[in-house]
């Protein structure tokens, strides 16, 4: 389980799984769940059309991503937040079959790009992924006060001289560059199960926005080496007990914050 081809896995895991618990809590925080699931489905076209010209995948991804990103951002200024997600993602997801299609093996080129390939990272994925994985952490600690305090109360920050729009682009940006991290380690599909299952259960069962932070990371570290060695167990796919353990999870953390509230009620 810890040699061999294992051993990137469990790297790569690792390193996508802090990421997502980062880049989740404040998805969770803004609401901002269905941007999460659209860039990443949407980068599925940047990925196809990658590997239809040959490039590397990454540079595919990252451009749909931002574009995605971007797109979101500019419309949604417009229009509602949530057309301009749904509108991006159908288009995105309609360019992304369309170059499929032009591929030979389209089928097994469509299933790793939306289920991932986490058993099979190999030692050339590393160092992009762990570059990806700085750039995205530096940004992060870059954002944080001013997203924390945009996020929790909009008004207050504007009214301290905080423009909420740039910093949604500059947020939405970020999760783009997360989505180019972990898409093609754990697919366009369980990448909205990390950024969502573990942050959602963290601030169910913590409040305070570092000590959520970290919660978050550590579930979404435990579901990661949890669903690994299940799946190497009973070679079952990976994408089946990284889902089961984000649901669950949620599922403790509301049943936790349940027995809180009833707690403090009653005492």
């Amino acid at each position: 389980m810890f040699s061999g081809f294992m051993v990137n896995a469990w790297i790569a895991g690792s390193i996508v799984a802090v990421i997502a618990g980062l880049i989740g809590f404040f998805v969770v925080l803004r609401g901002s769940a269905f941007a999460a699931h659209a860039i990443p489905n949407g980068s599925f076209a940047g990925a196809t059309g990658a590997g239809l010209l040959g490039i590397n995948l990454l540079i595919g991804l990252g451009v749909f991503s931002l574009l995605g990103a971007l797109a979101i951002g500019w419309l949604g200024r417009r229009d509602r937040r949530d057309v301009a997600t749904a509108l991006t993602l159908v288009a995105m997801l309609g360019l992304g079959f369309l170059f499929l299609s032009f591929t030979v093996d389209s089928a097994p080129a469509g299933y790793s790009l939306l289920f991932g390939e986490i058993l099979g990272v190999s030692n050339s994925q590393l160092l992009p992924t762990a570059l990806l994985a700085l750039a995205s952490l530096a940004a992060l600690v870059f954002l944080y006060r001013p997203l924390l305090l945009a996020s929790v109360l909009p008004e207050l920050g504007a009214a301290r001289g905080i423009a909420t729009g740039r910093i949604e682009l500059a947020f939405l940006i970020c999760l783009a560059l997360a989505t180019t991290l972990t898409v093609p380690v754990v697919g366009t599909t369980l990448v909205f199960s990390l950024m969502i299952g573990a942050p959602a259960a963290a601030r169910s069962v913590v409040r305070r926005p570092e000590a959520a932070l970290a919660v978050s990371v550590a579930i979404a570290l435990a579901t990661v080496w949890l669903a690994i060695a299940a799946a190497y167990e009973w070679n079952l796919p990976v994408g089946f007990f990284v889902g089961l353990i984000a649901a669950c999870s949620y599922a403790a953390g509301r049943g936790w914050a349940a027995w809180r509230r009833q707690r403090e009620a009653t005492g």
